[in-house]
């Protein structure tokens, strides 16, 4: 629907709520979505009703979505003669000609580009609701009958040329979502049954088609890579500046950018249903919820229109009615007081500020699942954070090597090597990917011994590989191993020994290492202010010194589910607490937390749906840049409102002390609106 104020809102709302047969209404002015729970042969009256109202009602199609159309250009013309009327009455007024000229030529401004104010005005009026139109045209209709011809005829000329401002900007911030859409090619070169590749409506491709694409391309849908190698630019998703690699079997994703390789990739997710196309749903759906400001706003507004309307009669009558002034003098105050009596800008605000966060952070691979969410990032005090894949890559890789006496080193690598290739335990995978190249033994009666290690016959001989207790199963472990065991197990490193049935050959330490983003992230979390907590499954000897390797004020190993909700629980009574883990996992505390993270949730549909901000890609720096977009935001929220009630009570003073003016009023209401849409959407900015 063509909802372009706030005001519009309450005029439908009115209307609406009314109705017995509507049970619910949800507004989503910025997108100009109105979603209505009726009874089920309701339909027609609420269309109806919002049709009386000047408004004609779009329904969604089958799928739920809403046609774009394209609204019709409005012809320049008639403001152009209502401007040209305009500045004419009032050089006449100047020139002192006779009345009638400046009244005639003053009629013609307001009947060329006013005709549109007065009809919604009307509407407004007939269903007792004071928005702008109805406001202005009393203010005009008023200023006509007490003979302020050029005034009149100037203030509706203003305040149209204004409303069109508006309208555009506004329209930018409506947009802003809309266009990552674009993002995505309308095409893509589908391979056919025959072997031969086609120019393909993206919104055709079934799954598991198989897509090419040239140097240079935009990938239209969502897939896993069959052949090729490339460098692909995810930045519109995740908001990562470097180029990621890509090669067989790794995901691509609709909307980023192929660098100078080709390739071929089989599609995984229709149009509808890329990645892409579901952070926009997400972001989408998160504008329509209000945040706590936006609440407060509304409820505000509902006061100070009446109460300033109050405020305008009670100057019209009681001044004159008391002797303290002509009955012209003081209608005409009431008049600018109307104009300046509409909420507008002070409604508008925040929607249009709490969208361009949201958008902002979408474009840096943020994803907020609503304003309640932006704003209260501001606030946090605590983050309580996994280890494995958030701090860490979530890959362990050999560290450490320890040979001792019987066998050479070579040899003692090539034996752990062999023994690890045959286990799927990451610690043993870690073990055979670093000895890469080194010889191999073929291993006889190979055994995986849970929560121990592994055993094999290499060359008539068995030998272990796994921890301490598997190792004390054969022989006593020599005092100068325990040393060395314990020394790398408090540096947080898994240790594995390979032994015989006489003694340990070699340590081999494994780690998950830290990513360098962690440092980061921590030291700029701690410059806003943030405590840190690790929380982990890992023995306290690991979670200590991944802990101090990062720089996190406090760790905690050992943790099973229950106990990362009760800590997140704890942190949670001291302030606002936010929990990052991978959005499926730990799901007790990050339910429990004020916001929960979801770390690397690109192409992951669970953390998307779930998680109340959800970090596109594996890189922590995103929530200390989260919690200063969340600053800037409520900044901008306190500017706008404080520059939109600020102008109003200036104005309001002025008229009353008399150096007010309509067009001054028209200025201070519309010009109110421009600067606060304005101030808006710098956020939309990197």
């Amino acid at each position: 629907m063509q909802m372009d104020c706030p005001v519009e809102e309450g005029l439908i709302r009115k209307k609406l709520d009314g109705m017995p047969e509507v049970k619910e209404l949800d507004f989503n002015l910025m997108q100009r979505v109105l979603t209505v729970v009726h009874t089920p042969d309701a339909l027609d009256p609420v269309l109806v009703a919002i049709r009386s109202l000047g408004f004609e009602p779009e329904l969604p199609d089958s799928s739920g979505q809403h046609a774009v159309k394209e609204e019709k250009k409005k012809s320049w013309w008639p403001l152009a003669l209502a401007g040209a009327a305009a500045i004419a009455a009032e050089a006449m007024h100047w020139v002192g000609m006779p009345e009638w000229v400046e009244a005639a030529l003053a009629l013609i401004a307001v009947s060329a580009c006013g005709l549109t104010t007065y009809k919604k005005g009307w509407i407004a009026l007939r269903n007792g609701n004071l928005n702008i139109n109805a406001l202005m045209s009393i203010a005009v209709t008023g200023a006509l009958a007490l003979g302020q011809w050029p005034e009149a005829a100037m203030v509706m000329v203003l305040f149209t040329i204004a409303e069109l401002i508006e309208a555009k900007s506004l329209d930018r911030a409506r947009n802003a979502i809309g266009s990552l859409m674009k993002l995505t090619p309308d095409t893509a070169t589908v391979q056919q049954q025959d072997g031969s590749w086609k120019e393909t409506d993206a919104k055709s491709v079934s799954l598991d088609s198989v897509v090419r694409v040239r140097p240079g391309e935009r990938i239209a849908l969502d897939g896993i890579v069959t052949r090729g190698r490339t460098a692909i630019n995810q930045a519109p998703i995740t908001g990562e500046s470097l180029p990621v690699d890509k090669g067989e079997g790794d995901p691509v994703f609709a909307g980023t950018v192929n660098g100078s390789g080709g390739f071929e990739y089989r599609v995984t997710a229709a149009a509808g249903n890329t990645t892409l196309a579901r952070i926009i749903h997400a972001v989408e759906e998160a504008q329509g919820a209000k945040a706590p400001t936006q609440r407060f706003v509304d409820r505000f507004s509902r006061i100070y229109t009446p109460v300033v309307f109050i405020i305008a009669v009670a100057v019209a009558v009681l001044p004159p009615l008391t002797g303290g002034g002509s009955w012209q003098e003081w209608i005409y105050k009431a008049l600018v007081m109307l104009v300046i009596a509409c909420p507008c800008a002070l409604v508008i605000s925040t929607p249009v500020t709490i969208v361009s966060g949201l958008t902002s952070a979408a474009r840096r691979g943020i994803l907020i699942k609503g304003g309640v969410y932006l704003e209260e990032g501001r606030r946090l005090k605590w983050l309580a954070l996994d280890k494995t894949g958030t701090l860490t890559h979530g890959k362990p890789v050999q560290t450490d090597v320890v040979i001792y006496a019987g066998v050479t080193e070579s040899e003692g690598r090539a034996l752990a090597a062999s023994l690890a290739g045959y286990s799927d335990h990451p610690v043993s995978q870690a073990v055979a990917a670093a000895a890469k190249g080194t010889q191999r033994y073929t291993v006889d009666s190979f055994e995986a011994l849970a929560g121990r290690g592994v055993r094999g016959v290499i060359n008539g001989k068995t030998y272990n590989l796994g921890n301490l207790r598997l190792t004390e199963e054969t022989l006593a472990c020599p005092p100068a191993v325990k040393e060395a065991l314990a020394r790398l197990e408090t540096q947080g490193k898994t240790v594995v020994l390979l032994s015989d049935k006489m003694q340990v050959l070699g340590l081999f330490a494994v780690a998950d290492t830290v990513k360098e983003s962690s440092r980061e992230a921590i030291k700029a979390l701690h410059s806003l202010g943030v405590s840190t907590v690790m929380l982990t499954g890992d023995n306290a000897h690991t979670a200590s010194a991944i802990a101090s390797q990062v720089g996190i004020d406090e760790a905690r190993g050992d943790q099973l589910p229950e106990d990362k909700l009760r800590a997140v629980e704890s942190f949670a009574a001291q302030g606002t607490t936010g929990m990052v883990g991978d959005g499926i996992n730990d799901a007790p505390a990050l339910a429990r937390a004020d916001i929960g993270f979801a770390m690397g949730a690109m192409g992951t549909d669970t953390a998307i749906e779930t998680a109340d901000v959800a970090l596109m890609d594996d890189d922590l720096r995103k929530i200390p840049a989260f919690v200063r977009l969340s600053r800037q935001t409520y900044n901008v929220l306190v500017q706008n409102i404080v520059m939109a009630i600020g102008i109003k009570a200036v104005f309001l003073a002025l008229t009353i002390a008399g150096m007010g003016t309509m067009w001054m009023a028209v200025f201070a209401d519309v010009g109110a609106s421009l600067l606060v849409v304005a101030n808006g959407l710098r956020l939309l900015r990197k």
